[in-house]
């Protein structure tokens, strides 16, 4: 891992509130509080808020069209995730992806992209927008991203799970997270909102 890599990982591990749940299965996931609302573009050029999905289990995650190396990892365990969901995947669980690159990726490429990795739109959004605003977003999530030379963008991986009260509950840092216990947690939220 380069100097700048490390960097990031570790600023975000300090500023960040990460917390994978160590409940037992029976037990209430964690609360961290409110989740930061935001309103971006999504890959079909409509707004889209956060507050849109009120009464919805909601993933987040932070990723780019032109990444060559977690971002279609993490984007392809989602997938999977996805298909396991079955119904609830779209009508009571949605899935968000933001990009942190939003000068590249306009809502026609995070289309493509979407395409290309067989996410169900239905049920998820590829969200873009103002290089500021999105910039925002990411940090009120604890995302530190910055642009490299060649292009790339070195960024902290978080994705976060917000209840259908709009409350930030859990946040897997990497990609490398357990996919079973992802479900788990998304439809344990679920089944706490009943």
């Amino acid at each position: 891992m380069s100097e700048w890599p490390a960097r990031i990982l570790l600023l975000a591990l300090l500023a960040t509130p990460v917390h994978a749940h160590d409940a037992p299965h029976d037990e209430r996931l964690p609360t961290i509080g409110q989740a930061p609302d935001f309103t971006l573009v999504s890959q079909d050029g409509v707004p889209v808020s956060l507050h849109d999905f009120r009464g919805k289990v909601v993933a987040i995650a932070f990723i780019f069209a032109y990444c060559t190396d977690v971002c279609p990892m993490l984007t392809a365990h989602m997938v999977s995730v996805q298909e396991k969901l079955g119904s609830t995947f779209g009508s009571k669980i949605v899935f968000v992806s933001i990009t942190v690159d939003p000068e590249r990726d306009t809502p026609d490429v995070l289309k493509e992209y979407a395409q290309n990795f067989g996410a169900d739109i239905k049920g998820w959004w590829f969200l873009t927008g103002n290089p500021a605003a999105v910039h925002e977003v990411g940090r009120k999530y604890g995302i530190i991203a910055k642009k490299a030379a060649n292009g790339d963008v070195d960024h902290t991986l978080l994705t976060s799970l917000v209840d259908p009260d709009g409350i930030l509950r859990v946040q897997y840092l990497g990609v490398r997270f357990d996919l079973e216990e992802f479900r788990g947690d998304l439809l344990s939220l679920l089944d706490e909102s009943k």
